[in-house]
C-alpha cells in the first residue's frame, strides 16, 4: 500500500464507495487484494477520527434515526455454538442519524438492537448538536429510555409507529411486508407533526446498501471482521458526508451534506480523504 500514489488509492476508495467488492475494486484498480484491504484498515481509523472531531457543535433542527441489519462471518442461525453470544459474529445493527435538512449524518453506531446500544447511539448525538433538535424514530421501544436518558426534558421527541401486514411468502418472501398505516405519536416536548418523519433516514438504509458490497443482501461479500465492518461504514459516511453531491442539495449549486451543514466550503475529492492518512500520523 506505501508504494502506491495518492491518486491510486484515490482511485481504489471511490471504487469502495460506489459499492464494489474489495475483489472487485483490485481487479478495476490493478491493484492487489492485500493492498486494498490495508488501505482500508488504515484510512478506516483516519476517517472515525476526523467524523468524530468535527462533528459538534451541529445547528440541526430536524434528525431523524433508524437501525439497519446485517452481519459479520455468518448469518445467526449459522453461528458455530462455540462462538454463539459473541458480539462481531452474527447479527450486528447500524444504527443512523441523518439530518432532514442538510442530509448530514452526524453520527452512527455498530451495535445490537437492544436499549444499551440504542442510548449509547442516541447520547452520542445529543453531545453533537449545538442546540434543542425535534427527533423522530421508528416505534421501537428501546429508543424511549434511551431518548429520556440522553436529553431528559431538552427535546421534541416523536415516534412514527408503522403498521405492517403478513410477510410475504413464495417468491416475495424478499420483499418487505406492506405497510398498511402509520400512527405518529408525540413522545416529549412540543414536535411539529408535520415533520414527523423517517422517510428521509429509511432512504440512507438503500444508499447504504447500494454504495457498500457488505451490505448487499442473498450474497458472499458481507464482512468476515467486525472493526474492518466499521472501517468501511466510516469510509462509507465521509464519503457521502463530504465528497458526493446530494440530489437534493442541487440549488443553487451542487453541494454535499457537510457543505449544506458549514462543515466545508467544496466537495471532496477521494485524494483529499487519503489525505486524512497523512492528518492521523
Amino acid at each position: 500500500m506505501n508504494k502506491l500514489n495518492s491518486e491510486r488509492q484515490a482511485q481504489v476508495v471511490k471504487a469502495l464507495c460506489e459499492g464494489n467488492s474489495i475483489r472487485s475494486t483490485a481487479r478495476m484498480t490493478g491493484v492487489a487484494i492485500n493492498t486494498v484491504v490495508k488501505l482500508l484498515t488504515d484510512l478506516g481509523p483516519a476517517c472515525l477520527a476526523y467524523q468524530d472531531e468535527v462533528m459538534h457543535d451541529l445547528k440541526l433542527r430536524r434528525v431523524q434515526c433508524d437501525e439497519i441489519w446485517s452481519f459479520v462471518y455468518a448469518k445467526e442461525k449459522n453461528v458455530p455454538q462455540n462462538m454463539k453470544g459473541r458480539f462481531g459474529v452474527g447479527d450486528v445493527w447500524t444504527f443512523v442519524a441523518l439530518d432532514a435538512e442538510t442530509k448530514l449524518v452526524p453520527c452512527w453506531l455498530v451495535g445490537l438492537r437492544d436499549a444499551g446500544h440504542a442510548f449509547e447511539f442516541i447520547d452520542d448525538l445529543r453531545q453533537r448538536l449545538a442546540s434543542r433538535v425535534q427527533l423522530t424514530t421508528d416505534g421501537h421501544k428501546m429508543y424511549l429510555e434511551a431518548v429520556e436518558g440522553a436529553f431528559g426534558t431538552n427535546i421534541d421527541y416523536a415516534m412514527l409507529v408503522k403498521i405492517y401486514g403478513a410477510e410475504p411468502a413464495g417468491e416475495a418472501r424478499y420483499s418487505p411486508p406492506k405497510c398498511l398505516a402509520s400512527e405518529k405519536h408525540a413522545i416529549q416536548g412540543n414536535p411539529d407533526k408535520a415533520y414527523i418523519s423517517t422517510s428521509y433516514v429509511e432512504r440512507q438504509n438503500l444508499t447504504m446498501r447500494m454504495s457498500m458490497r457488505r451490505f448487499t443482501r442473498l450474497t458472499n461479500a458481507f464482512s468476515k471482521k467486525l472493526q474492518n465492518h466499521i472501517y468501511d461504514i466510516a469510509l462509507h459516511f465521509i464519503w457521502y458526508n463530504f465528497a458526493r453531491p446530494h440530489k437534493s442539495l442541487r440549488n443553487p449549486y451542487d453541494r454535499t451534506p457537510a457543505m449544506a451543514a458549514g462543515l466545508t466550503d467544496h466537495i471532496w475529492t477521494g485524494s483529499e480523504i487519503v489525505g486524512l492518512l497523512d492528518r492521523a500520523k
